[in-house]
């Protein structure tokens, strides 16, 4: 094992590379089954690594994950149930709901997975995206991050993908410099300034792609687009109706594709700088998405995840199913987990990869993944719940969903009904089970409610109905 980047305050101090890329589907690596996208970065490092089929997002939106991995806390135990600053209800086509008021920032009492690396001598380091926070005082550089290169309080590029990026935290580059591009030329040169100087750093890379708007890298453009036309035209329906809106089945946006394969050339970039300073055996990466890919909207989405059902805002399948890869030293490669795991999950694993210090009173929602890192085999039964009681873009209503080992229940409170599936018969969510199985799902259903009121969550109300 590589001995740079060694913290005087301990034999072992392995940096740690957080990749985090928005609205990043479960489908959209070649590793995950993807045709159409081409991702061989990222499937090398899944052969040197361990790659997670049953991983899943805190919640089916961006700013809730985010917060759960920044304090290993449920989102609604944190308070942020909803993207900063949300949906205003008067946009929800005939809403009958008025949702909770959630919080719009992350508070500074959390102590962030970056303020508990930067307290063992960790410099610390945050590129792209934040949206945690809509005044300047909850940004990266006041929740732990020494550096913080483009995060503020935006969810998407406010002039797009090229620059001028009108960021308040990043710099314009050269006119037509590609914002993907930028943030790991940052997040390169900081590795390159942490290795000369022999410090132990963590890293956190929250690209803002592949969110809106679809604009594709030029120099892959035309590549798929003629990968596009080549696609065969077998009269396949190209989406699906998913409430009031259109689940896209098939990927096919060429434009996506171009921002997909953006990506990975970027983290190659960042791996192959990693090992040309010797410091990949010191190492551990993180690659993984803060909800499922945007396949639902009102018209469609630009991207597929089939067989999984729905995606970004939706609490089935593809609304919270995310690509994960963990390589670490001394961890098996090329392995495959099918434990299911979750957002809060990272801050207490983190802590237990480097050796340091685990904090219950902070992730108390989260379980270090480290067994499963190192027996990839061992799968145990777990309780996830995804509180989202709100509306959103992608057509979703208010409710709620929890999976215990196969069996999960959503909840939509407009109509107080729930539907039950068996995922390892019906990865799909197309049978509802609920009155086949209705023990089960009042099991379930309370158990969800449990869960929610232990963390002091919120419910909606109805519209006219007094508080």
């Amino acid at each position: 094992m590589s001995t740079a980047c060694k913290s005087p305050q301990d034999d072992y101090s392995p940096n740690v590379v957080f990749i985090l890329v928005d609205d990043l589907g479960w489908k959209d690596l070649g590793s995950y089954g993807s045709e159409f996208y081409d991702t061989p970065n990222l499937d090398s490092l899944a052969k040197e690594g361990i790659r997670f089929t049953n991983a899943y997002s805190a919640h089916p939106v961006c700013s809730p994950t985010r917060a759960a991995i920044m304090t290993g806390k449920d989102p609604v135990r944190v308070g942020i149930t909803d993207w900063i600053p949300g949906m205003g209800t008067e946009r929800a086509p005939d809403p009958q709901l008025v949702p909770p008021e959630d919080i719009h920032h992350l508070p500074l009492e959390e102590k962030t997975i970056a303020e508990a690396f930067k307290e063992e001598g960790y410099k610390t380091f945050f590129a792209g995206k934040w949206h945690l926070g809509e005044t300047k005082e909850y940004w990266p550089e006041h929740q732990g991050f020494d550096i913080n290169k483009g995060g503020h309080n935006k969810g998407s590029p406010p002039a797009g993908y090229y620059a001028p990026y009108q960021n308040p935290r990043l710099e314009d580059g050269p006119e037509g410099e590609y914002l993907t591009d930028r943030l790991a030329d940052e997040s390169i040169h900081f590795i390159e300034d942490m290795a000369s100087k022999d410090q132990p750093f963590f890293l956190f890379l929250s690209f803002y792609t592949v969110h809106t708007p679809i604009q594709g890298a030029k120099q892959f453009d035309a590549l798929y687009k003629e990968k596009k036309e080549q696609l065969p035209d077998e009269g396949a329906p190209e989406s699906r109706k998913e409430g009031l809106g259109q689940t896209r089945v098939t990927q096919s946006n060429y434009k996506y594709a171009a921002m997909v394969r953006s990506m990975d050339e970027n983290v190659g970039r960042i791996l192959d700088r990693l090992e040309s300073l010797n410091l990949s055996d010191n190492t551990i990466i993180v690659f993984t998405s803060d909800n499922g890919g945007l396949t639902t909207t009102k018209e469609m989405g630009p991207t597929a995840v089939t067989p999984l059902r729905a995606g970004k805002g939706w609490a089935y399948e593809g609304g919270i199913r995310v690509p994960l890869i963990i390589r670490a030293p001394n961890m098996p490669q090329g392995k495959v987990s099918h434990q299911p795991i979750t957002s809060m999950d990272y801050y207490p694993t983190l802590l237990e990869l480097a050796d340091l210090p685990l904090d219950s009173h902070q992730h108390v929602d989260g379980r270090s993944l480290a067994t499963y890192l190192k027996n990839p085999e061992q799968v145990d039964e777990r309780t996830l719940v995804w509180h989202y009681p709100h509306y959103h873009g992608s057509m979703w209503r208010p409710g709620t969903a929890i999976r215990r080992g196969n069996w999960k229940l959503i909840e939509f409170y407009e109509e107080d009904k729930v539907e039950l599936y068996n995922l390892k018969d019906d990865i799909e969510e197309r049978y509802d089970i609920s009155e086949d199985y209705p023990d089960k799902a009042a099991e379930l259903r309370e158990e969800m409610h449990s869960y929610i009121h232990q963390r002091d969550g919120q419910y909606p109300r109805r519209i006219n109905y007094p508080e």
